[in-house]
């Protein structure tokens, strides 16, 4: 039986053309998808600088620096007043990048913020994946330590909270995740991270503050925000 011969895909031979003449190579039709920009939202009494450790790994596993926003905000301010300087931060970022969704990572309080932004400001059209890393969503009793709006509404009693978990707690289409610890001191019990309809993630032997430089959680992270991620 006689095979019929292979035709030489068009752009292969094109490019072999190409090199015989020493003109450029074609570049190959179909390039990895660019990650989504991430805006990373710090917790109460921090800043930027809290996210370090996690921008730099990122970098070094492909992330492009202008696509990763380490975002500082005035922490005693309402979370309400916070999500609008959000939706802010994330409308520039697409803007800047020219994507049409972005990624928010927080961590402590910055989880009710962002959720605020994602439940009340539409920012659930603009978001692909949430993390809360250690975010008192259900409150937590060290707020009652410490002062001013913020502090009030991270109260598990607060009105804040009330509205903000009423209803739907993962709303619109985001890949939502959260990751907690037994060895959290500041956000008990530790049930308060855990969201429904979230993917929930319990970290072994991370305390409250060590969550953005915890190596195994960066990796959970990453897969989760990564194109194609869970």
């Amino acid at each position: 039986m006689t095979k019929t011969p292979r035709r030489v895909a068009p752009v292969i031979a094109f490019s072999f053309l190409a090199l015989v003449q020493g003109a450029a190579p074609v570049a190959p039709a179909h390039a990895a998808p660019l990650p989504d920009p991430i805006v990373f939202v710090h917790g109460w009494n921090s800043d930027g600088s809290t996210w370090n450790t996690m921008a730099d790994r990122f970098r070094r596993d492909g992330w492009p620096a202008e696509r990763l926003r380490q975002w500082s905000y005035p922490t005693n301010q309402s979370n309400a007043t916070t999500a609008s300087r959000l939706a802010d931060v994330v409308d520039h970022v697409r803007a800047d990048t020219g994507a049409a969704k972005v990624d928010l990572v927080t961590h402590s309080m910055g989880g009710l913020s962002s959720r605020h932004y994602l439940k009340e400001l539409g920012g659930d059209l603009k978001v692909d994946a949430w993390v809360s890393l250690a975010g008192p969503n259900h409150g937590t009793d060290a707020a009652y330590l410490c002062g001013g709006a913020a502090c009030a509404e991270m109260r598990p009693v607060s009105s804040f909270l009330a509205a903000l978990n009423s209803g739907d707690e993962t709303p619109g289409s985001p890949r939502y995740a959260t990751w907690r610890s037994p060895w959290d001191s500041i956000v008990k019990p530790e049930e308060s991270v855990a969201l429904a309809g979230a993917l929930n993630t319990r970290a072994s032997c991370v305390q409250h503050t060590s969550f953005p430089t915890d190596a195994a959680v960066y990796r959970e992270v990453r897969d989760h925000v990564a194109p194609g991620g869970r």
